[in-house]
């Protein structure tokens, strides 16, 4: 007598889903509380590196705006931490260099101080200076104006105010002819600039002519610090001949510095801190995994009726090891679009208040549903293997 063939137990695909979140939908806060760990380590990689490339390609932007060729000459500092005089003779001998494009003249005037007005006590300037300079200083520097007009070589008491000078003094609008004490003297505001990235001393710094700085503020026609812009595909050989031009009799004094430099040096920090930052969601990425397999296990244990009936009616092992590993992976899933939602969500709004441009890695967008994924079959793994294992009648004896 023979034995009829037992049919084999079938799980189709389409019900594959519906089974594998039957968990998830009747406990719906344990599985929201679940997925937002994955959710907060996904958002964490998405929004690092987006905030990371949207910052970079602000600098890079500002790099390529202002140019690379920019240059500055000084004569280092005194004992007091001052910039140091050049020679009278710097500017019209730099000028001479060849690939030397142009050259605009500073200086910073000592003992002479910058108040609201003159009622302010001495000392008290917020860090503010007073620099002479010429028109030339605005085309060198590639700058422009908030407001206001620029100086001329007249010997009058008007000033330009850098944009962090004319902060802390109060001034935004110079329409009314708003006035300053500076050096003992009162003189008109008639114009603003904007920041300058690669001059941040002329942000601080409000600006006289040379021939005001010689008639009212005792300018010895000294310059303290000179801005140059270089050939930009000789700008290493301009480089070399700087400090000897400048100070024939004592090159080894002369401070000779390209400010892109510090931009430049600004990416390399961001990358580093790009890196740390990387490593902490990465461990977030990690805790919420860890949260998933404890969520699962439990899970696994609170229902061992319900597996033990299932295979009481003929579910394979493999049925249910894949329900509950369908079960992490849309636990994750869902976290992981989360995060990478809420990680664009963050870099957006940060680039927004900083006036970036957005720029997310399509890498970190896929990449994050990719990592959540793997996350989600690690974390569940164990936890549908030890359901497949359970018993069906130990299940059943729990009932």
């Amino acid at each position: 007598m023979t034995t009829p063939d037992v049919p084999r137990s079938r799980l189709r695909a389409r019900d594959l889903l519906p089974t594998g979140t039957l968990g998830l939908r009747s406990r719906k806060l344990r599985a929201l509380l679940s997925g937002l760990g994955i959710a907060i380590g996904i958002a964490s990689i998405v929004s690092v590196l987006g905030v990371t490339r949207s910052s970079q390609s602000h600098l890079l932007a500002q790099i390529d705006q202002l140019g690379t060729n920019l240059l500055t000459v000084a004569n280092g500092t005194d004992r007091n931490g001052a910039e140091a005089r050049l020679p009278t003779s710097a500017t019209p001998m730099i000028r001479q260099v060849p690939d030397v494009l142009s050259v605009a003249p500073t200086a910073k005037l000592s003992n002479t101080d910058i108040y609201r007005n003159d009622r302010v006590p001495t000392g008290q300037t917020g860090g503010r200076a007073v620099r002479a300079c010429d028109a030339s200083l605005l085309a060198t520097l590639d700058g422009s104006l908030l407001t206001g007009t620029f100086l001329d070589s007249g010997p009058y008491p008007v000033t330009v105010l850098g944009y962090e000078a004319a902060t802390t003094l109060g001034i935004d609008d110079v329409s009314a002819s708003p006035r300053v004490w500076l050096g003992n003297h009162w003189y008109t505001v008639v114009g603003i600039l904007k920041p300058f990235p690669l001059a941040p001393e002329i942000d601080q710094s409000a600006l006289v002519s040379f021939a005001s700085a010689e008639r009212l503020l005792g300018y010895d026609g000294h310059p303290s610090r000179l801005y140059l812009r270089a050939d930009p595909d000789h700008v290493d050989d301009v480089v070399d001949l700087l400090a000897g031009t400048a100070n024939p009799v004592d090159p080894a004094r002369v401070e000779v510095s390209r400010p892109s430099e510090a931009l430049t040096a600004q990416l390399a920090v961001k990358e580093a801190g790009a890196g740390l930052f990387l490593g902490l969601s990465a461990i977030a990425l990690l805790v919420g995994a860890i949260g998933i397999a404890n969520v699962m296990v439990i899970s696994v244990l609170e229902r061992r009726t319900e597996i033990g009936l299932r295979r009481a009616l003929g579910a394979a092992r493999g049925h249910v090891a894949a329900q509950f590993l369908t079960e992490s992976l849309v636990l994750s899933i869902l976290g992981g679009g989360a995060g990478v939602l809420l990680g664009t969500a963050v870099t957006m709004a940060m680039s927004a208040s900083r006036g970036w441009s957005v720029l997310i890695p399509p890498e970190a967008l896929w990449g994050g549903i990719v990592v959540s994924v793997a996350a989600g079959m690690l974390a569940g793994l164990y936890p549908a293997l030890r359901a497949a294992n359970v018993p069906p009648t130990d299940a059943l004896r729990t009932a």
